[in-house]
């Protein structure tokens, strides 16, 4: 039997949400093992005055097998 545990992340990027994503599960990966799977929550963006999105955020859950 597994035991998983989920831990939620805020992340960012100027690309895109996907990368956002990327980006939480790599800097997770940094300090976890067995990660499962991710799970976006939430996305939003940053828009500068003249319109344009400078920032893409999410916030993810992470899961990972618990050893």
């Amino acid at each position: 039997m597994s035991i998983l545990k989920v831990i939620e992340i805020l992340a960012n990027s100027p690309k895109g949400w996907e990368e956002a994503t990327q980006n939480a599960v790599t800097h997770a990966a940094k300090s976890l093992r067995n990660i499962k799977s991710v799970n976006v929550a939430n996305q939003s963006a940053l828009v500068d005055k003249k319109g344009k999105i400078t920032e893409y955020r999410v916030n993810v859950r992470i899961s990972f097998e618990v050893e």
